[in-house]
């Protein structure tokens, strides 16, 4: 009897701790998204000097970058950002935060149209409201049948040998067609690097806490700035030929279906869900995809 007592009061606490995790993510998807919007505007202007930054920024306009104000505070805005997600995923599982990220597509198709004094179309509105309705739900289900478990050394080794695959697979692609990249490569790119990011992240925090920081854990830091300094600099390249909201309209859709997809897949994180949950996020991911989609085709802002 004791020990059911236990038991029912740590699944409490894990579920009142979990939903603190849920508007940490939203403060940082605001964050995430102003931080996109003033970066982008540095990049045009230090690419408005240059016309090379289509075959991909050079080191010359990396570092000019610094030199811009603009880029600058935006840079702070997403490291904040950063903090604010790492803090989530401290509180609530993989597939629970990771997709509110989304949310910051919404928040950036409405700045856009404020800086351009322009007016969000009904379809950009319907897109919207298929962004947000997809994401609720998915969140929603995620919250009340997601579980945090402990990361195994097998796990982390998978999710580790993966990461290689990628970062080769990605670089090579890079070296080999960069002349020819368009946007969508490197947003793409960055999308799926970022999830890796943010699923490594976990794993590091679920280990710290478990007190298993070892040399398994280290390559996963090791890793995960390598994926983050890779993806970042396929944002920036991907700013200086696209629009703010076509870069966070991929990201928001590959970002979250890699770190959902490994959080699902290799971590476990829905092992305990009832049947009905997995229809359930199909559905969710399917509506969000689907708005998230139509917001970049239809939003005034977007270059086709």
């Amino acid at each position: 009897m004791p020990g059911d007592l236990s038991e029912i009061s740590n699944e409490l606490i894990r579920q009142s701790t979990q939903w603190i995790g849920i508007p940490i993510a939203l403060i940082g998807a605001v964050f995430l998204s102003l931080g996109a919007q003033f970066q982008h505007r540095g990049v045009a202007k230090v690419e408005a000097r240059s016309r090379q930054a289509v075959n991909g920024l050079s080191g010359k306009q990396v570092l000019a970058l610094l030199g811009r104000p603009s880029w600058v505070i935006g840079t702070v805005m997403l490291g904040l950002a950063i903090v604010l997600q790492l803090t989530s995923l401290n509180f609530a599982p993989l597939i629970v935060v990771q997709p509110l990220g989304a949310i910051a597509l919404v928040i950036t198709a409405i700045l856009n149209a404020r800086v351009t004094h322009s007016k969000l179309t009904k379809a950009t509105k319907r897109a919207i409201a298929f962004c947000v309705g997809g994401v609720a739900l998915f969140v929603t289900v995620a919250a009340f049948t997601a579980v945090d478990k402990a990361v195994e050394e097998g796990q982390l080794t998978t999710i580790l040998i993966i990461l290689v695959v990628v970062l080769l697979a990605l670089g090579g692609a890079f070296l080999a067609f960069r002349r020819r990249a368009s946007a969508i490569f490197y947003i793409l790119g960055a999308g799926v690097l970022y999830g890796f990011v943010a699923t490594l992240a976990k794993v590091v925090i679920s280990r710290v806490q478990q007190g298993d920081f070892e040399f398994l854990s280290i390559l996963a830091i090791v890793g995960l700035l390598a994926a983050a300094a890779l993806g970042a600099y396929f944002v920036q390249t991907a700013y200086s030929s696209g629009p703010p909201d076509l870069v966070i309209a991929g990201l928001t859709v590959v970002d979250p279906l890699v770190a959902v997809g490994i959080g699902i897949v290799i971590l476990g994180e829905a092992s305990a869900a009832p049947w009905w949950a997995i229809p359930a996020f199909i559905v969710a991911g399917a509506i969000a995809v689907y708005g998230v989609f139509d917001l970049a085709k239809h939003h005034p802002q977007i270059k086709r």
